[in-house]
This record gives C-alpha cells, sequence and structure tokens, in this order.
C-alpha cells in the first residue's frame, strides 16, 4: 500500500495493433510495474505483448473480455472488493444505449457493486447515480471509437482509504499529460 492507500489501475481499449500503434510514450513512463496493486482493464487490448505488459503492472490483475477480444476466455463482468468497496468491471458493449447511465444503473444493480468501471465507447466519463458511481477510464491509446475519431488517450487511477476514493485521472492533451482528481465517499 502506499500513502495513498490501495491503488488501482483502471485502463481499457487500448486495440493495439488495430487502431493504435503504441500506448503513449508518456504513459508508459508512468505505468511501471510496482506502483499500483490492482489492474483493472476494461478490454479490447488488441495483443499479447500487451495483455502480457497489463499482467506485469501488478499481482492483482482484472480483466473483462470485449467485444474485439475474440476467442478470448476472459469474463464478461467481474465484481471484486477492495476494503470497504466492491468494484464491478465490465467491457461496456452489453450496455445500450453504450455509455448510458440509466443502463449501467441496471447492471449495477445486478452485479450489487459500488462503483461500475466500463469502457467501449473510449470517452473518459465519471458520473454517480444514487449513491453509485460510473467510470470510464477511456481508451489508453486514444483509439477511435464508432462514436468519434476524436479521442483523447486517458487512463484512472484510483486510491481507496476506507470510505474514500480518489481518482488521479491522467489525459494526453496535446502531447502533454494532464492530472485532474475527484474524490468519492461511501456513506
Amino acid at each position: 500500500m502506499s500513502q495513498f492507500g490501495e491503488l488501482v489501475l483502471l485502463i481499457g481499449d487500448l486495440h493495439i495493433p488495430q487502431r493504435a500503434v503504441d500506448l503513449p510514450e508518456k504513459f508508459k513512463e508512468l505505468l511501471v510495474p510496482g506502483k499500483v496493486q490492482h489492474v483493472f482493464c476494461t478490454g479490447n487490448i488488441g495483443s499479447r505483448e500487451y495483455s502480457d505488459w497489463l499482467k506485469g503492472l501488478a499481482s492483482n490483475i482484472h480483466i473483462t473480455r470485449g467485444d474485439f477480444d475474440e476467442g478470448a476466455t476472459l469474463p464478461e463482468t467481474k465484481v471484486v472488493s477492495i476494503g470497504d468497496w466492491k468494484i464491478g468491471l465490465i467491457h461496456g458493449h452489453q450496455v445500450i444505449p453504450w455509455g448510458d447511465k440509466e443502463a449501467l444503473g441496471n447492471l449495477q444493480r445486478q452485479l450489487d457493486c459500488d462503483i461500475l468501471v466500463s469502457g467501449h465507447t473510449h470517452a473518459l466519463s465519471i458520473e454517480s447515480l444514487d449513491g453509485k458511481y460510473f467510470i470510464n477510464p477511456g481508451s489508453a491509446t486514444g483509439a477511435y471509437s464508432a462514436i468519434t475519431a476524436e479521442v483523447k488517450a486517458s487512463f484512472i487511477i484510483m486510491a481507496f482509504q476506507g470510505n474514500e476514493a480518489t481518482l488521479f485521472i491522467y489525459e494526453l492533451i496535446d502531447g502533454n499529460i494532464s492530472v485532474n482528481k475527484a474524490q468519492f465517499s461511501k456513506s
């Protein structure tokens, strides 16, 4: 554990090499083994090389199957407990309309989790509804999606301490890393 608590990397939709050549170099410099305790990946990694890279970042790896993860034996959904929090993980193609908060809320209730992490839209978003949280880390490579070609590369690091969760939101904007912070509390 770090001074921030239990650290979790939220990442997904890399699509390497199908839609992106590589992870941004500035992200690679930040995302090195031993910095986080958990990796939650929403799927659509794209290559075995990057799947292995993710698995080397932490000892606790959780990956769900994306709509482009053909033949993968990954689960459609996963729920993991970290401290007082239950975190649900999905790719997001199962939710229609894609990224819809009400539809995500239905799945969150089925999975009985405090936080639902999803991907698929490649759009970074952090929302809440009825005391529950919905996080999409976006696309770590900035890969285009069916919705838009204008995607900013992004990922999130979450820090859990008791009933507090702090999010550090990393985006690549004009070649520079922008970091923003958000906080959640569990009642």
